[in-house]
């Protein structure tokens, strides 16, 4: 069977920058960092004090006191997300095929908020007033499920959990939902709200985030010689794909085309990379033979780019493998520097961004690198945006677990 075409239609962002795509965007282009110390819950205690916290969010603004209380944070993100992106993507469900209308979200934390919050609950008034909600509020599952609710998507809805490839997975399961004939339409995409004491507790247990604290906006430096580790990020987005011929019919503003898709596994540590670089080139090949594109056509690669030590110089080792003497000539940067790390979401996020650098011939830099890194030798797009005509983007995902994810975009 041919394996049909799909587009991306619609897209929507929820992050520390704003709320909606062209806050975001805008912000990412001038170069502004969304960092900055927390405001939520007491940080005496931890070595990291600051985080990319959406700044703007106003609960009331968008959800109802008697749905708001049904919702965990991260289902709320995504809804808002979602939201911007059906409606970019002009879609009418009442004129669908609801049952060819599906949705794939990816989440690596979930309900952390509600964890948190229903156990001091149970702890201060006892197991019998836990309320009715926790469990609906806390499954992972619960942002595709209340997605499909809200807009009425009957064909097949999961969530994909796999730490910071959750996003990129779901993504790649919706294309192949779509190239195989299963749905017309898929809703897609991650979100994270994992900005609490405990969550940001565990990571400064693991010794992974910056401790940056005088200086937070100048924290996440990616591929910096000096970077000490990521900055805790949340948010969500959202997309909306196609299959190509029905958007076309129906008039539809198409961004881009999702060409290709790459998943492997390092099986090697449950938290650091293998030093080979083996598991993200494979899944950047794969990505490549999955859309048939030749390396050396790729004009942007939107890296993880955490900001880590060991992340950013094993990112570099494995493009410069997969794309040889080409890989000099890449624009190569990273969202986090700004944005921060969404965790499970940041694959969604980043793809957005990969698909607005398509349609508007401009990618976003890398902000706060000033000390080269020998280990870090392409070009990252320093500080600055850049003017540049992206026919073809790659956007990686590499997760705990040894996850890694690739996807392609192409120029239409």
């Amino acid at each position: 069977m041919q394996r049909r075409r799909v587009v991306i239609t619609g897209i929507g962002a929820v992050s520390s920058l704003g709320i909606g795509v062209p806050t975001t965007w805008s912000r990412l282009l001038q170069g502004e960092s969304g960092a900055g110390l927390i405001t939520r819950f007491d940080t005496t205690k931890h070595t990291c004090k600051f985080a990319c916290e959406v700044w703007d969010w106003a609960t009331e603004k968008f959800f109802p006191k008697s749905e708001s209380k049904r919702l965990d944070k991260f289902t709320m993100y995504y809804l808002v997300a979602a939201a911007e992106a059906m409606q970019g993507a002009g879609l009418d469900m009442g004129k669908e095929d609801r049952t060819l209308a599906g949705c794939i979200t990816g989440t690596g934390i979930g309900g952390i908020h509600e964890i948190e919050e229903s156990k001091a609950d149970q702890i201060a008034r006892g197991a019998d007033r836990i309320s009715p909600f926790f469990i609906p509020k806390i499954m992972a599952n619960a942002m595709a499920g209340q997605a499909a609710i809200r807009f009425g998507l009957q064909g097949t809805c999961y969530v994909t959990s796999s730490a910071c490839a959750s996003a990129g997975h779901a993504i790649g399961m919706a294309l192949r939902t779509i190239q195989y004939g299963e749905a017309d339409i898929m809703l897609t995409g991650g979100s994270e709200a994992a900005t609490t004491e405990l969550g940001l507790g565990g990571f400064c247990a693991l010794k992974a985030v910056s401790t940056r604290n005088g200086d937070p906006k100048r924290a996440s430096r990616p591929f910096d010689r000096d970077r000490d580790g990521f900055v805790m990020g949340e948010g969500a987005a959202a997309l909306v794909l196609e299959e190509y011929e029905h958007a076309r019919r129906r008039g539809a503003p198409i961004l881009c085309e999702l060409l290709g898709y790459g998943s492997t596994d390092d099986a090697f540590h449950i938290t650091a990379p293998n030093e080979d670089a083996d598991g993200p080139s494979r899944a950047m090949q794969q990505a490549l033979r999955d859309g048939r594109i030749r390396p050396d056509q790729v004009g942007y690669v939107n890296a993880h780019g955490t900001s880590t030590h060991l992340n950013d110089k094993i990112e570099t080792a494995a493009i410069k493998r997969v794309f040889g003497d080409h890989a000099r000539r890449l624009c190569v940067s990273s969202t986090k520097s700004m944005l921060g790390h969404l965790l499970g979401a940041s694959g969604a996020i980043e793809l957005v961004a990969c698909a607005l650098s398509i349609r508007d011939n401009k990618v976003h830099p890398t902000i706060n690198y000033e000390t080269p890194d020998p280990d870090c030798d392409l070009d990252y797009v320093p500080n600055t945006a850049r003017e540049l005509r992206v026919d073809y983007a790659v956007s990686n995902s590499l997760g705990f677990g040894g996850h890694n994810t690739s996807l392609l975009l192409g120029r239409l």
